[in-house]
């Protein structure tokens, strides 16, 4: 008996090869399929070593290695581990998906909410549209082994509430995490997390930022944030409030902004104040796509207001450079399609404005998920939350 204890002691053999094994599963279930040369980079593991590991995790089920030309294999999860459920409840929409831990998307639902929606009937509408994607699908919500929801305000760690009381105000009090979890009535608590960081998860998962250890997300809608991935390791700060880029003071006595403050970057540069910048030439509520379709024609007004918006956003960007000295800024959000009319802008403050060296290592360039990237983050969270279900 002693002799069975000390082979499992840590730093023992059993030990080691449960790490390395533990590495190889992990390594699958954050990426999905890799080859056995890919998951050698990913773990750091030697080639031999994970080619020893991939046959004895075929031999128990729980990979699946499928043959391609010459001699790469492809080494999946087997299938049957279970499903995960992402939820990303915004402004005016909420979006539902469905998941298995090979990163196959198997039911995705969506559908526009009201503005002003509170928590109870935001929640309601989940619900339904998560019934509805499991009998899409065929799974029973016993098979559900985690689910991640996304909200457009920061979340407070330590009580799972919304960071700021006037950011979203209809969850004002509400534990984000035990609403969502009693309402969806899965067999697993929902994590809670704010969009900008599922945005920056997704992004260096599968994303514009794949490659890449140090990232921000930053996204520009009716919000603006700022997910950070700092040294491969998506950041939060001590509350989980980190990145709150759009509330950081420009003008101490510009317009009143709804975290309670005065002359915020959001005042300035989200989609509806550029829409609104705009009404008196081109009409009330035109999308950001037509504004930006009209400033490539030509239009001064349009081209004028996108600009200006580089260079009010470059400014916040020209800090945040010198701060964490990122590789990589990610454009998101509504005003992602209009990256092209404000890269220039947003390059030359960030030139004129951070440290030198900062300034000219980043490099600035739209998401590339697009309009799904907060919907896949929450995916990427559940993911990563997962308890670990594969065979001992």
């Amino acid at each position: 008996m002693a002799g069975i204890e000390s082979e499992a002691a840590p730093g023992s053999p059993r030990a080691l090869r449960d790490l390395n094994r533990r590495r190889v599963l992990e390594g699958l279930r954050e990426y999905g399929d890799l080859t056995q040369a890919q998951l050698s980079r990913r773990t750091g593991l030697a080639p031999a070593t994970v080619s020893n590991i991939v046959q004895q995790l075929k031999t128990t089920g729980d990979v699946v290695v499928s043959h391609g030309a010459g001699r790469r294999r492809t080494v999946r999860l087997a299938p049957g581990a279970g499903f995960v459920l992402g939820v990303d409840l915004g402004h005016r929409h909420v979006a539902v998906v469905l998941a298995d831990l090979d990163h196959d998307l198997f039911v995705e639902e969506r559908v526009a909410l009201d503005p002003e929606v509170s928590a109870a009937d935001g929640m309601a509408e989940t619900a339904r549209l998560t019934e509805k994607v499991l009998r899409a699908a065929g799974v029973d919500r016993s098979e559900i082994i985690s689910a991640a929801m996304g909200l457009p305000a920061p979340i407070d760690r330590t009580t799972r509430k919304v960071g700021s009381p006037t950011i979203l105000p209809g969850w004002v009090g509400l534990d984000a995490e035990e609403v969502a979890s009693s309402t969806l009535d899965l067999p697993v608590r929902v994590h809670v997390d704010n969009d900008a960081n599922l945005g920056a998860l997704a992004e260096w998962w599968w994303g514009a930022g794949a490659g890449y250890s140090d990232v921000v997300y930053l996204k520009l809608s009716d919000g603006v944030g700022a997910g950070l991935i700092i040294n491969s390791t998506l950041y939060s700060g001590v509350s989980g409030t980190a990145g709150e880029i759009g509330h950081m003071t420009i003008d101490e006595y510009g317009d009143v902004c709804r975290c309670g403050n005065r002359g915020c970057l959001e005042t300035f540069v989200s989609a509806s104040k550029v829409s609104s910048l705009l009404a008196p030439i081109v009409g009330n509520d035109l999308p950001i796509a037509e504004i930006v379709r009209l400033a490539d024609d030509g239009d001064r007004a349009c081209a004028r207001v996108l600009a200006d918006v580089g260079k009010q956003v470059g400014r916040s960007l020209a800090d945040l450079c010198s701060l964490l000295n990122p590789q990589l800024i990610l454009i998101g959000g509504e005003l992602a399609q209009a990256t092209a009319q404000m890269t220039t802008q947003m390059q030359a403050v960030i030139a004129r404005c951070g440290v030198p060296a900062a300034g000219e290592a980043v490099q600035i360039r739209p998401a590339g998920l697009g309009p799904r990237t907060q919907l896949m983050g929450t995916v990427a969270m559940a993911m990563r939350e997962a308890p670990r279900v594969f065979n001992s």
